[in-house]
C-alpha cells in the first residue's frame, strides 16, 4: 500500500514531465501522458480503498532543512475516499482526452499533471505548509488549464476572476489555520487535533470556524461566493471541467471537512445553522440559475453549485446533530454528504464529457441551435441520460441514494429540543425537495432540446458518436452511476469508518447487502434492487399491454396536420427558453431579467436577457470601485524622478517613526 502511494504521486508527478520533454512528438506525448494519467488514478484507487477496508493510516515525513519545517502526509479513510474519488475520475479522463481535440498539446499536459498531483497532495497533506503549498500548486495549476484557450478575451477574463477568487480563498484558509497554529503550537494536524482547546474562546473558535467555511466553501462555489464557477469552467477544455467541476470542488469540501471535524475540538450549532441555511440557498439558486442557461456547460456549472449545496445541506445537519449529542444522526448527515460527493463526482464528470463530444463533434454548445442528436450520437445520447437522470435524484441510479439519505436525516429533526430547529430542518428538508423537481425539470428541457426532435444546424444533423476512447470513458461513468445507485450498502459499509473516526461513532449495522437501513428498521429502509427490479416490470408489462392492444387494431399512418403551413420543420418544436418561460415567470424575482419585443414594419424582434442577481448587484460594483482605485492609484505615477524620491524620503521618515 505504501509502495502504491508513492507511485501514484511520483507517477502523476513524472507526467507533467513528459510533457516538456516530448514536446516535439505530440503523438508520442499524449499516449505516454494519458498512459501515465491513467496509471496513478488506478494506484490513487487502491491505496484509497485498502486504507477504507483496512482502517490503517500511512505516515511520511520529509525534512527540508529548514527550522520548524517539515512536510508531513499521511492517508487516513477520509483521505483515502477522496483519494479514491479523485483516482475514478482521472481514469475516466485518461481515457478520454486521447480522442479529444486540443492544441497545444504540451502545455494541457503539463499543467494537467501538475493539477491532478497538487490534488493528491493536498488530500495526502497532513501540516499547515504542507496544504497550503499543495493548495496554492491546485489554485495556479487549474488557472492555467482555465486560460487555456486565452485568444478570446472573455476566457481571460474568466481566469482572472478565477486567479482572485482562488487566492482570496487561500488568505482565508490560511488565516484560519493561522488561529490554531498560534494556540498549538505547531503546524502539524496530528498536534491540533490531540491539544485541547481549552487556551481557545469560543469567540476565536468560531473565528476561524467562519474563516475555513468561507475559504473552502468560495473553492467549492458555495452561493454567494460562486460566480467564478459559471464563468470559468465552461471556457476549460471539457475534460479539465470534469477534473474541476467533478474533483476539485471535493478537494475543498474535503479541506472544511478535515479542519472543522478533524481540527477542532468544538461544534456549536450554531454553526451548523448557518452551514445548513447556506448549503439550501446554494442548491435552490444555483438550479434556478442553471434552468434559464442555454450554454451547455454553464448550464452543468450552475448544477454544480447546486450539488454543493446539498452536500453542505449534509454536512449543516451532521454539525447540528454532532452539537446537540445525537452521535447516529450526525454520522449519517456526514455519510450522506460524503456519498454525494461520490455520486456528484461520477455524474457530473459524465454530463462534463458528455457535453464535451457533443461541441467537439456538433460545433454548437447553444441549445437552442441543438435538437435531434440522438439520431446521429446515440451512444452519447444513452450515457448522457443516464447522467441527466441520476444528477435528478430519481431512483434506482445513484444521486437519488445520497440526497435520500439527506431527507432521512432531516426527517429525524423531532429529536431536537429547540422548537426552532425542529421547524428550521424540515423547512430545509421541503426546499431541497423543490429544488430535485427544479432539477428533473431543467435536465428535461436539456435533454430534450439537445437530443430530440429535429436538427436545426447543419453542423448538428452532421454530427456522429466520438471515438473508442471517449466512448470507454462516458460508459465507464455511466455504469458506475449504476452500480452506486443499486449497490449503495457496500460503498456506506466502507464509509462507516470515516464518521467513527471524526465523531467517534459509525451507523449501527442494520443494512445488509440488499436493504439500505439508515437509522432502524421501524423508521425507513430501501431497496434500490428492488425498485430497479419493479420500475422494469412496470415499464414491460405496458410495453407488452400496449402492444397487445394496438397489435389487434389496423392502423393508418397519415401525415399530421399542418395548418396549411406545410410540412413539420425545426421552427416548431420546442426551443430552451420556450421551455423555462412558465418556471421563470414563477421564481422572476431570483434574476434580474430584462424583457423587450420591439416591432418594426418587417419583423418583430424579441430581446432576453436574464443576469445573476448575485454578480449583478455584489461583484459588478466591487470590479468598478477597483478599477476606479486602481486609475486613482495610477496618478501617483507622474514620471518624474523628483516625485518618486519625495515618494521614498517620506516613506522612511514614517518607517523611521514607527520603529521609534
Amino acid at each position: 500500500m505504501n509502495l502504491a502511494l508513492l507511485l501514484t504521486i511520483t507517477i502523476a508527478l513524472s507526467s507533467s514531465a513528459f510533457a516538456l520533454v516530448l514536446h516535439y512528438r505530440p503523438r508520442i506525448l499524449k499516449f505516454i501522458f494519458f498512459t501515465l494519467l491513467g496509471t496513478s488514478g488506478l494506484g490513487a484507487i487502491w491505496a484509497g480503498l485498502s486504507v477504507l477496508i483496512t482502517g490503517q493510516n500511512i505516515n511520511y515525513q520529509i525534512n527540508l532543512g529548514f527550522p520548524n519545517i517539515i512536510l508531513q502526509f499521511a492517508l487516513d479513510p477520509l483521505s483515502g475516499f477522496f483519494l479514491a474519488i479523485v483516482g475514478i475520475i482521472v481514469i475516466s479522463v485518461a481515457c478520454y482526452g486521447p480522442n479529444y481535440k486540443q492544441r497545444p498539446i504540451t502545455l494541457v499536459s503539463f499543467f494537467t499533471g501538475l493539477f491532478v498531483s497538487s490534488m493528491y497532495l493536498v488530500l495526502l497533506a497532513h501540516d499547515v505548509f504542507s496544504f497550503m503549498l499543495a493548495w496554492e500548486l491546485m489554485s495556479v495549476s487549474s488557472y492555467f488549464l482555465v486560460v487555456y484557450h486565452h485568444e478570446q478575451a472573455v476566457n481571460r477574463h474568466a481566469a482572472l476572476l478565477y486567479l482572485l477568487m482562488a487566492q482570496a480563498s487561500g488568505l482565508l484558509i490560511l488565516f484560519a489555520f493561522s488561529i490554531l497554529t498560534k494556540f498549538a503550537g505547531s503546524m502539524s494536524f496530528d498536534v491540533m487535533h490531540a491539544m485541547q482547546f481549552s487556551p481557545i474562546s469560543p469567540t476565536w473558535t468560531s473565528i476561524a470556524f467562519f474563516l475555513a467555511f468561507f475559504g473552502f466553501g468560495m473553492k467549492a462555489g458555495i452561493v454567494p461566493l460562486h460566480v467564478w464557477l459559471p464563468k470559468a469552467h465552461p471556457v476549460a477544455p471539457s475534460h479539465i471541467s470534469a477534473l474541476m467541476s467533478g474533483v476539485m470542488l471535493k478537494v475543498a469540501v474535503y479541506g472544511f471537512i478535515r479542519f472543522t471535524f478533524g481540527l477542532l475540538q468544538h461544534i456549536y450549532w450554531q454553526w451548523g445553522s448557518i452551514v445548513l441555511f447556506i448549503g439550501v440557498a446554494s442548491a435552490l439558486l444555483g438550479v434556478l440559475y442553471a434552468l434559464m442557461q442555454h450554454d451547455l456547460k454553464k448550464l452543468l456549472a450552475y448544477h454544480s453549485v447546486e450539488n454543493i449545496g446539498i452536500i453542505f445541506i449534509g454536512l449543516g445537519l451532521s454539525l447540528i446533530f454532532t452539537s446537540t449529542d445525537h452521535p447516529v444522526l450526525a454520522a449519517l448527515g456526514l455519510i450522506a454528504a460524503l456519498y454525494h460527493c461520490l455520486n456528484h463526482a461520477i455524474f457530473k464528470s459524465l454530463l462534463f464529457l458528455g457535453a464535451g463530444a457533443i461541441v467537439q463533434h456538433s460545433h454548437e454548445h447553444d441549445l437552442e441551435r441543438m435538437g435531434g442528436l440522438i439520431k446521429t450520437m446515440p451512444y452519447t445520447a444513452w450515457c448522457f441520460l443516464i447522467g441527466c437522470i441520476s444528477i435528478s435524484a430519481l431512483p434506482p441510479f445513484n444521486g437519488f441514494v445520497s440526497e435520500w439519505l439527506i431527507f432521512q436525516d432531516a426527517f429525524q429533526a423531532v429529536t431536537l429540543k429547540s422548537e426552532v430547529m425542529r421547524t428550521l430542518i424540515p423547512v430545509s428538508a421541503a426546499l431541497l425537495a423543490l429544488t430535485s423537481a427544479l432539477a428533473a425539470a431543467c435536465f428535461v428541457k436539456a435533454y430534450g432540446v439537445i437530443f430530440l426532435g429535429q436538427a436545426r444546424t447543419r453542423h448538428i444533423r452532421r454530427a456522429h458518436d466520438p471515438r473508442f476512447g471517449m466512448r470507454v470513458a462516458l460508459g465507464f461513468l455511466a455504469i458506475l452511476c449504476i452500480f452506486f445507485g443499486i449497490a449503495p450498502t457496500f460503498t456506506i459499509s466502507l464509509l462507516n469508518i470515516i464518521p467513527k473516526q471524526l465523531i467517534g461513532t459509525q451507523l449501527p449495522n442494520t443494512h445488509n447487502w440488499l436493504w439500505l437501513i439508515p437509522i432502524s428498521t421501524k423508521t425507513s429502509s430501501y431497496n434500490a434492487l428492488l425498485v430497479m427490479v419493479g420500475i422494469l416490470s412496470i415499464g414491460l408489462v405496458s410495453y407488452l399491454l400496449v402492444r397487445a392492444y394496438f397489435g389487434r387494431i389496423k392502423l393508418r399512418s397519415v401525415g399530421p396536420w399542418d395548418c396549411g403551413f406545410g410540412g413539420i420543420n425545426s421552427r416548431m418544436q420546442y426551443s430552451a427558453t420556450a421551455f423555462a418561460m412558465p418556471l421563470r415567470r414563477i421564481f422572476q424575482s431570483a434574476w434580474s431579467i430584462r424583457e423587450k419585443i420591439e416591432k418594426t414594419d418587417s419583423d418583430t424582434n424579441y430581446l432576453l436577457q436574464i443576469n445573476d442577481r448575485i454578480w449583478q448587484y455584489i461583484y459588478l460594483p466591487l470590479e468598478r470601485f477597483s478599477f476606479a482605485l486602481a486609475r486613482s492609484f495610477a496618478k501617483l505615477q507622474g514620471g518624474n524622478i523628483r516625485v518618486y524620491l519625495a515618494y521614498t524620503f517620506v516613506t522612511l521618515i514614517l518607517l523611521l517613526w514607527v520603529i521609534a
